[in-house]
């Protein structure tokens, strides 16, 4: 019924994506989910393979195979998308009970009772069901933020609609039930089956590799803008943030709130203790920190132990509070590393960032607070001239 040639082409395509997918995993074992895909893609070929071999196999065995790998290849594919996305791992349980009565019924309807429009059905609904899964999978994010999921998802879930929809084409094609590889209409229709899981396959590659992109795109970006240790924004990260903030604040005519903070002693820690121990220190502190912030609220790292945080949507009054109560929260907990515990305390220095001003002026204000809390004995807050007078 299929077009050898059209078969022959789509086991080639197969075995090409699947070697491409294999040699870009073999060096970014890193990326979720491009294992699976790549196996999704091998069984497709496998699948490929058997409609043309499948003369010399006893027909039992040649249909298990197909059903199989069909069905495999759709649910591996399901399973990389729910990898890629950081989803938690699905049970098999149910999945390998499909498939055992998939193939059940593919061997009933192939030896007791034959009947090869039933075994259409059961293939397009174990795989059409997986690919319409991954389509809902990978469609999160915003298509203007992440265009490759939804070109993904869309393929993904245009062939699964299809697969389902395939046995009503060929009914209509057969009105007496009897799929008759001579009748014109039944051939033509599976020609254009071929043809529209050979695009599929090719579209479904080329997503893949746009989301292979996208991934290590995203994970450029992260090691540009987050600094290592703290898994906080860096410096150039924070002030591009911060300038943006500032001309928000400027449209809505608000004030913005900015906070650089200096952890106290910290060379003693280092020069007592060693660099690791500095390490905990400043990944403890960011731990503090996060449990004062609202999401909306932004920390960086500057460099070395100093950090700064703006407030959007949050007055002089709101700033003061959160630097205070940072303030006490370093105080209370100490840093626990190794057996030994480090007593720990920060200098803060707050500001308000009004009218039109430059990111670094403003940054350049909390900074003198913050020195200012320094030299007052450190451990506490200081407010900048201007937000002194404001209050």
């Amino acid at each position: 019924m299929h077009s050898p040639t059209l078969i022959i082409v789509a086991a080639i395509l197969s075995a090409l994506v699947t070697v491409v997918l294999y040699a870009v995993w073999y060096f970014n074992q890193h990326i979720p989910g491009l294992r699976l895909w790549m196996l999704s893609f091998s069984c497709a070929s496998v699948a490929c393979i058997n409609l043309l071999v499948r003369d010399h196999f006893p027909q039992a065995l040649s249909v298990v195979l197909a059903q199989g790998s069909i069905a495999m290849g759709a649910y591996l594919c399901f399973l990389g998308s729910r990898a890629y996305m950081g989803r938690a791992p699905v049970r098999h349980a149910i999945a390998a009970c499909a498939l055992a009565m998939l193939l059940l019924l593919s061997v009933y309807f192939t030896v007791v009772q034959p009947h090869l429009g039933a075994r259409f059905v059961l293939s397009g609904l174990v795989s059409g069901v997986c690919y319409l899964l991954t389509a809902r999978t990978m469609a999160h994010g915003g298509f203007h933020k992440v265009p490759a999921r939804y070109l993904f998802a869309g393929t993904i879930g245009f062939h699964g609609i299809f697969l389902l929809v395939r046995p009503v084409l060929f009914r209509l094609a057969a009105p007496n039930g009897v799929l008759d590889s001579e009748s014109s209409m039944v051939a033509m229709l599976s020609q254009f089956v071929v043809l529209e899981a050979t695009l599929a396959l090719v579209l479904t590659a080329f997503g893949a590799l746009m989301l292979i992109n996208e991934f290590i795109a995203s994970e450029l970006r992260h090691l540009a803008e987050v600094d290592p240790l703290t898994n906080v924004f860096n410096r150039r990260a924070f002030l591009t943030l911060l300038d943006k903030a500032i001309s928000n604040a400027q449209r809505m005519q608000t004030a913005l709130p900015v906070l650089v903070m200096d952890l106290d002693h910290f060379k003693k820690v280092n020069d007592t203790w060693g660099h690791r121990a500095g390490d905990d220190v400043l990944r403890h502190f960011v731990v503090l920190a996060n449990c004062c912030l609202r999401k909306e609220d932004v920390i960086g790292r500057l460099g070395g132990e100093e950090f700064a945080i703006f407030l959007p949507n949050a007055g002089g009054g709101g700033a003061i509070a959160v630097a205070e109560r940072l303030r006490a929260l370093v105080e209370a907990h100490p840093v626990v590393t190794g057996q030994r515990s480090i007593a720990l305390t920060v200098s803060v220095g707050v500001t308000l960032c009004t009218g039109d001003e430059s990111a670094d002026a403003a940054l350049q204000r909390a900074d003198e607070a913050m020195y200012l809390a320094k030299e007052r004995g450190r451990n506490r807050v200081e407010m900048s001239p201007r937000m002194s007078m404001a209050a």
